[in-house]
């Protein structure tokens, strides 16, 4: 009789678990990270799974930022989107325009939300112009500059002194080449972003009209203006010897640098976590700006945000805003910015790793962040919200690589971008 009750009791436990799973709601999450950050949002959904029974997290990669953007906009379409997908912050526009496709996170999250636990810069840019929250800043980054210490001193020159100025990086990048430290001086991903987008906002110049177009979706492009001009002419120059290094659109020149080709490098704070697995000698420094503009102002995030996809269930919607909750707990966050690079999205957050002493013993890690908060926006530095800017970002690039190719000089490249630009947002916007 005990063994015929053990079986029964274990029997029933059994049914009982798959009950349990079989009522555990499932969640995809698609997502664009690759190397060490892909690694952090497999432990963190990882994490989260093991926390509860309810729900499940399931991450996807789907390519890089564009890929993961236009992958979501197919899947859409057909009917089959993701429950939450990770888009960069170009895309922000593109998802805002998005009525009916997106779920707002604020809703999602509903009375739980607030909205005041989070870094004012990151929740501005996320959010509609009344101030609702549309997107979970998952993993917001500031552009910083990393240099190769080693470099540094075969160069000659100071290893904790990085360039403050253009003008300083140009002068090191050639001491670097002429020397023989190394085959290039200075190599940038995101050319887009680093140096038109966060150029114009660092050094508080306007990108274009209406506020970046947050004020009005008819805005034109002020990229041709001189001050850009006369700093994509310095790339062009540096090019044509290779004192700088072309990578490519998005974050190819990451390998350039972490190969030790070149010994200065701009990139994402998010681009931290390869750099420390490489082991390299490395350091920190902000971005810098310009002697001719009116910085240094304040960076704009880059990075991306989770959206949460129309037309889920209620099960779904919640399992999403349990997740978001999850991700937003101090040590999670303390997790993500510490190994990641990419900023805390809470103040709780930010506030316990200061407090750990983790700023003093990782010197330049907390740039990222008062770069962004140091100031308060401007017009120009509130960040840039096009209807199509990944679009406008695709024709900009056109013209850069011609330009660095030497088919043409900076200001025949950024008038041409800047008159197909305002074209293609014209269209964009029905104008």
């Amino acid at each position: 009789m005990k063994r015929r009750a053990f079986l029964t009791a274990t029997a029933l436990a059994l049914v009982a678990q798959a009950g349990v799973a079989a009522a555990q709601t499932d969640i995809s999450w698609w997502h664009a990270m690759t190397g060490a950050n892909a690694e952090v949002v497999e432990k963190i959904a990882s994490d989260f799974n093991a926390s509860q029974s309810d729900y499940r997290v399931t991450p996807v990669f789907k390519g890089t930022y564009p890929e993961t953007l236009n992958a979501g906009i197919a899947a859409f379409r057909a009917g089959q989107a993701p429950d939450i997908i990770q888009v960069f912050d170009v895309g922000t526009g593109v998802m805002m325009a998005a009525e009916g496709a997106i779920m707002p996170v604020a809703e999602v999250l509903g009375d739980s939300f607030d909205k005041s636990a989070y870094l004012p810069g990151i929740v501005a840019y996320y959010s509609r112009p009344d101030g609702t929250m549309l997107s979970f800043p998952y993993n917001s980054s500031s552009p910083i500059l990393y240099y190769n210490k080693d470099i540094f001193e075969k160069a000659g020159l100071d290893t904790d002194t990085p360039p403050k100025t253009w003008a300083e990086v140009w002068d090191m990048s050639r001491k670097i080449k002429e020397s023989g430290a190394a085959p290039c001086g200075y190599t940038s991903t995101w050319l887009t972003w680093i140096h038109l987008e966060n150029f114009a906002a660092w050094n508080d110049v306007a990108y274009a009209t209406n506020e970046n177009g947050l004020a009005d979706v008819n805005a034109e492009l002020k990229i041709n203006d001189p001050i850009f001009v006369n700093h994509f002419q310095a790339l062009a120059d540096l090019a044509s010897d290779g004192t700088f290094r072309y990578g490519g659109r998005t974050s190819e020149a990451k390998q350039i640098f972490l190969a030790g080709e070149c010994g200065i490098f701009t990139e994402s704070s998010g681009g931290l976590g390869d750099i420390v697995k490489s082991g390299m000698n490395y350091g920190i420094g902000q971005l810098p700006y310009d002697e001719a503009g009116n910085g240094p102002q304040n960076t704009v995030p880059g990075g991306a945000s989770l959206w949460v996809m129309g037309g889920k269930s209620d099960e779904t919607y919640e399992g999403v805003a349990a997740f978001f909750r999850y991700l937003s707990q101090t040590d999670v966050q303390e997790y993500l910015h510490q190994t990641s690079g990419y900023l805390p999205v809470t103040l709780e957050a930010y506030e316990s790793t200061k407090a750990s002493g983790f700023y003093d013993e990782n010197p330049g890690r907390e740039v990222p962040i008062t770069q962004m908060m140091g100031k308060e926006p401007t017009e120009n530095s509130k960040g840039v919200r096009l209807v199509n800017l990944p679009q406008v970002r695709d024709i900009e690039n056109e013209e850069f690589e011609k330009m660095l190719a030497g088919q043409q000089t900076a200001q025949q490249a950024l008038d041409a971008a800047t008159q197909r630009g305002n074209e293609a947002i014209r269209q964009a916007v029905g104008g």
